[in-house]
């Protein structure tokens, strides 16, 4: 019921819904560019729900606790902890953690913002590859598109290890989306 009252909503601010990712498909890690405005969060996760994914996103471990844990568990929030698990242990890397996530979770999609922030970065976080090739899991490429009022899932990507070639074609494909705001976005330029 949630999913139509998503979809109603989005129809009547006037956007459409472009729905590519495989109804099989629920383990992966999904982008979410571009992202140069608050309203993008609004956009994606009426979309998301519209489709009926269950996008996670990751927060750290304190947030799920009270007060502010029901709320960020009801928002989708997974904590996450990077302490060691044994003192004198080195501390796990961030890749590692969420790439964790995928043993831990029999479902997982995993929102990521690669740019980090809503100001304008010539260089993504590669992270999210890092994290898909550990956990052995796809890279499904959502987007909100102000010009053409469209919000969707266009593209699902396999890496294949080839970073460079990967992540050119991850560019190649989020260089024709228009942001709410053209001059705070940019893909990642080293690609």
């Amino acid at each position: 019921m949630l999913d139509k009252i998503a979809e109603r909503s989005l129809n009547a601010l006037g956007w459409e819904i472009d729905h590519h990712l495989p109804f099989d498909l629920d383990r992966c890690v999904m982008l979410a560019a571009p992202h140069t405005s608050n309203w993008d969060a609004l956009y994606a996760r009426l979309g998301l729900k519209a489709m009926g994914v269950n996008a996670r996103i990751t927060i750290k471990d304190s947030y799920m606790k009270f007060p502010f844990g029901p709320f960020v568990r009801a928002m989708g929030g997974v904590g996450i902890n990077r302490r060691p698990k044994v003192e004198g242990e080195q501390r796990p890397s961030m890749v590692e953690v969420m790439a964790d996530l995928f043993v831990e979770h029999e479902k997982l999609v995993m929102l990521i913002t690669p740019e980090g922030t809503r100001a304008k970065q010539t260089q993504w976080k590669t992270g999210f590859y890092h994290i898909a090739l550990k956990a052995n899991v796809p890279i499904a490429l959502a987007y909100m598109d102000y010009q053409l009022k469209k919000v969707g899932i266009g593209k699902v990507i396999y890496p294949s290890g080839n970073m460079q070639q990967d992540i050119k074609e991850i560019m190649d494909f989020y260089a024709n989306i228009a942001p709410k705001f053209p001059e705070l976005y940019s893909v990642d330029t080293r690609y």
